[in-house]
C-alpha cells in the first residue's frame, strides 16, 4: 500500500489523540484539600461539599492527612457511618497520611473514631465508578455542625499517577507498527 506523507501524518495524529483520550490516570485526592481530615471547620457540610463535583474511579487514592493521636480514619459500613459507630480495631488507621486506594465500585464510608468527631461531621462518603465517564458523586446528608479545632496544612489534591495508562499506549503502538511496518 502506498500512502502520501500528509495522510500518513494525519493518521498518526488520529492514533495519538485516540490513545491519549483512552488513557485514564489514577488520581490521589487529599481529603479536605489543605484543611485535611479533622472536625470540619465549616460544619457538617464541609466534606460533602468537598466531594461535590468530583468523580472517583477505581484506582484513585484518598489521602487522609491528620494529626495522629488527635484523629484517625476508619473504613466502615453504611450502618456504622450513619450511627457513627467505630468498627473493629483492624479497620482503623492511626498514622498519617492514611492512603486508601479505591479498589471497588459503589459507596465507600469513612469516619474518625475519636469521641464526638464523627457526629460533629468528620465523616466522608464517596461513590466510586468504574471509569471517569461515570456520573459524578453525590454528597450525602450529614448531621449538624460541631466544634472545630485549629486547621492543619496539607498539600493540594489531585496528583496523577504516572503508572496508569501505558496499556492503551502499548496496544496503539502495536497496532500502528503492525499496520505501517
Amino acid at each position: 500500500m502506498a500512502y502520501s506523507s500528509s495522510s500518513f501524518m494525519g493518521l498518526i495524529v488520529v492514533v495519538v489523540v485516540a490513545a491519549l483520550l483512552q488513557c485514564t490516570a489514577a488520581v490521589t485526592y487529599t481529603v479536605g484539600d489543605t484543611t485535611g481530615w479533622m472536625i470540619p471547620p465549616g460544619g457538617a457540610q464541609f466534606y460533602p461539599n468537598w466531594v461535590s463535583g468530583k468523580t472517583f474511579v477505581v484506582g484513585d487514592v484518598l489521602s487522609f492527612n491528620f494529626i495522629p493521636q488527635s484523629h484517625d480514619v476508619a473504613t466502615v459500613t453504611k450502618a456504622q457511618y450513619d450511627a457513627c459507630t467505630a468498627p473493629s480495631e483492624g479497620n482503623i488507621i492511626k498514622t498519617s497520611p492514611a492512603n486508601i486506594t479505591l479498589n471497588t465500585t459503589g459507596n465507600h464510608y469513612y469516619i474518625c473514631t475519636f469521641s464526638g468527631h464523627c457526629s460533629a461531621g468528620q465523616k466522608l462518603t464517596v461513590n466510586v465508578v468504574s471509569s471517569s465517564t461515570g456520573t459524578p458523586t453525590t454528597p450525602p446528608t450529614v448531621p449538624a455542625r460541631g466544634p472545630s479545632p485549629p486547621t492543619n496544612s496539607t498539600p493540594p489534591n489531585a496528583a496523577p499517577s504516572l503508572a496508569a495508562g501505558f496499556g492503551t499506549v502499548g496496544v496503539v503502538a502495536a497496532v500502528f507498527s503492525a499496520f505501517f511496518l
